[in-house]
């Protein structure tokens, strides 16, 4: 079968503000298969072709040959960040504006809203073949679950995280941690295959079943990695042990100048200040300095691995002959997390061999700053070391190789392009439902022309963290704390707040964000809890 796109096209636009789409195929056997990947916590700056000394050669060649966004933006964290990208929607439009608990109002319910759809399942409106493996997180209730939203082989961890060794729980609140085979729940045990590893087997294994299919595939691989607890097979943590005992500051220094001659960074960048609760590394002593090498020996390792899996799957691609008809594109829900659950009373304490299943353990704010080099704060915090996510679109053919884009984009828009390239449009309602309008603009006029520039205006919310961004201001502020302002054109880091030398700019900003929000069903944090 002839799986390039040939013959009759199809113009569709989204009204992106882009001009021209790309040519799409009418032809349903035409189509592209689709791979959307998603890492779990991990930093803007922890890949290679992101600044990162982490060995990350299958994600490095999909950047070379493909395109890099370098303003792509997440939700700041796990839930709201997969409800975002699964519906096209704001979180709060799709009912996950925190976590999975219901907050009791319809934008903080914790489960995926009836006026929401998935990729998955209007791409199935399309004829394609859909898979889920990794980590859902986006409600326990049935209406929520993989397969009620659209996919055809799931398998899923239902909930923020889990041993990469078994299914024990991570808490001692009476949480539970849960696995679903196509519906089913299902246990793993300490003779488990590592976590990454078994969610990229049942990838292979689904994309074996459909390989002899004329229609196309989408397959959606969230891994768990790297997110807490820290642990890693001792062949891969060996690769790292003692490559971070120069510590934090040669390592954030280090990636700063790699993203600025990669590009990544403008030139006029300055390097944010290091964490102010993180110590000089020269004050630690050599046991600690050990012990705090380790920690990210075991982190990169975590990653290493991802990258490791994530060449099975090219690998797999290429035997069924998928491989140059598919759009691979990989981002990471939030920024590197500043989690400390060796302080946290309700974590199940484990304090056996480091990276091992008898260890529960993070890696901590001094090593979460590296990974948002170089920007300021993490996960759950709606500045850049929170939201800022590295983005690699992947599509042989299709986008020009090694192309580096300076667009503004966010998870919203991940829907419309994928819709675009499948020949299918948002629907106002989907099985009787009534559906928000879709929140985001498709990124495909990016695949030809990455230099060409709109403007986007992006908004955030995530426990009392606001932030929007309109052209090159960006208007952000902690629970409890002011608004700060800054051009991110001059100053992408976010060093020098404006906020007192532009008033009238920080009214102007906060009218449009307090209209989104009232509009999403933002409520005050304060009075949710």
């Amino acid at each position: 079968m002839n799986r390039k796109l040939t013959g009759l096209v199809l113009l569709i636009c989204f009204g992106s503000g882009f001009g021209q789409s790309l040519p799409m195929a009418q032809n349903r056997s035409e189509k592209p298969d689709i791979i959307l990947i998603l890492a779990d916590d991990m930093g803007f700056s922890d890949l290679g072709s992101f600044g990162s000394e982490i060995h990350t050669p299958n994600l490095d060649r999909l950047a070379r040959e493909g395109l890099r966004l370098t303003q792509f933006y997440n939700s700041g964290r796990c839930c709201p960040s997969r409800a975002s990208l699964l519906t096209g929607l704001y979180p709060h439009q799709a009912g996950v504006g925190d976590m999975v608990q219901d907050k009791g109002t319809p934008a903080y319910q914790g489960y995926l809203s009836q006026n929401s759809v998935t990729i998955a399942e209007l791409l199935k409106t399309a004829d394609y073949n859909t898979i889920v493996s990794g980590k859902w997180h986006v409600g326990l209730v049935p209406s929520a679950l993989a397969h009620n939203r659209g996919f055809d082989q799931s398998f899923t961890l239902q909930n923020n995280g889990s041993s990469y060794f078994n299914s024990e729980p991570l808490y001692n609140d009476g949480r539970t941690v849960t696995f679903l085979l196509n519906g089913k729940p299902i246990q793993r045990s300490d003779t488990s295959k590592y976590l990454t590893q078994a969610i990229t087997d049942f990838a292979i294994q689904s994309l074996d079943k459909i390989k002899d299919q004329r229609d196309p595939f989408f397959l959606y691989l969230a891994y768990n990695a790297p997110h807490w607890p820290i642990q890693a097979l001792p062949e891969d943590i060996a690769k790292y042990k003692g490559r971070y005992l120069k510590g934090w500051d040669e390592a954030r220094k280090a990636r700063f100048e790699k993203l600025v001659s990669e590009g990544i960074i403008p030139k006029n960048a300055k390097l944010s200040p290091r964490y102010d609760k993180v110590p000089e590394w020269n004050a630690l002593s050599e046991r600690e300095k050990a012990e705090q090498d380790l920690r990210m020996a075991i982190y990169a390792a975590m990653i290493d691995r991802m990258d490791q899996c994530i060449g099975e799957v090219l690998v797999k691609l290429k035997a069924i002959g998928r491989d140059r008809n598919t759009l691979i594109l990989f981002m990471s829900d939030n920024g590197g997390s500043g989690d400390t659950v060796k302080e946290w009373s309700y974590v199940t304490q484990k304090s056996g061999t480091p990276g091992s299943v008898a260890s529960i353990d993070s890696y901590d704010p001094p090593w979460g700053n590296v990974s948002n080099t170089p920007f300021k704060l993490f996960k759950k915090n709606t500045h850049e070391g929170g939201v800022a996510s590295p983005f690699i679109a992947w599509f042989p053919g299709k986008i020009k190789a090694g192309s580096i884009s300076h667009q503004v984009a966010h998870l919203t828009d991940i829907m419309p392009t994928l819709l675009e390239l499948a020949g299918v449009n948002y629907p106002k309602n989907f099985k009787d439902r009534e559906l928000v309008p879709a929140a985001g603009t498709s990124l495909t006029p990016l695949f030809n022309h990455p230099e060409k520039i709109v403007d986007k205006t992006v908004f955030w919310e995530h426990e009392g963290s606001r932030a929007m961004r309109k052209q090159d201001w960006k208007l952000v502020a902690e629970i409890g704390q002011p608004w700060e302002l800054y051009n991110l054109k001059s100053d992408r880091t976010e060093t020098k707040d404006l906020a007192k030398t532009y008033p009238a700019k920080v009214k102007e900003l906060e009218a449009e964000y307090l209209q989104w929000a009232a509009k999403v069903g933002v409520v005050d944090w304060n009075t949710i809890k």
